[in-house]
């Protein structure tokens, strides 16, 4: 399986919105319930990088990445978010994704980089340790899922050599 990354273009727009509605409605890794369109999509290359998956000439994951605040102090700080096409999890799709992701926020000069996880998402835990973040701690009732309280994992990775 020949799998390569890129950079987000205009025509990966609806196949991105297909894997995140179909994760949404999985109810495994966001608390997002209302399926995104391609106008929401679209904007995302406006706040940081949108870095895509592609196998067969078909894009079957991405990950992007968010400012953490406006503040000024933390405009090293990324968020992100990673999703997998159900089909082709467990191919090395988001070891290739986080490789090259990372990379790429360093170049921009971040210096870190968190997200939040469901403590039940063992494989994104899994992956994002493979790729040196650490786990910060676990907020507890972090928001209503389907009226089930969730509780999220915080996760962050240094970036570069952090010595600004």
């Amino acid at each position: 399986m020949k799998i390569y990354t890129r950079q987000m273009d205009h025509s990966d727009v609806e196949k991105i919105v297909s894997i995140y509605n179909l994760v949404i409605e999985e109810r495994i890794a966001t608390f997002n319930v209302e399926l995104i369109d391609s106008k929401s999509v679209k904007l995302w290359n406006e706040e940081g990088i949108v870095l895509v998956a592609e196998f067969d000439n078909e894009v079957i994951g991405f990950v992007r990445s968010y400012p953490y605040s406006s503040r000024i102090c933390y405009h090293g700080i990324s968020e992100f978010s990673i999703y997998i096409q159900k089909s082709a999890r467990r191919y090395g799709v988001g070891d290739m994704l986080m490789q090259r992701f990372l990379e790429l926020l360093e170049e921009e000069g971040k210096w870190k980089v968190i997200s939040r996880v469901f403590p039940e998402n063992v494989p994104s835990l899994n992956l994002l340790r493979k790729h040196g973040f650490r786990e910060a701690g676990t907020l507890l009732r972090h928001a209503s899922l389907d009226g089930v309280w969730r509780d999220v994992v915080i996760v962050e990775r240094l970036l570069g050599t952090n010595e600004e």
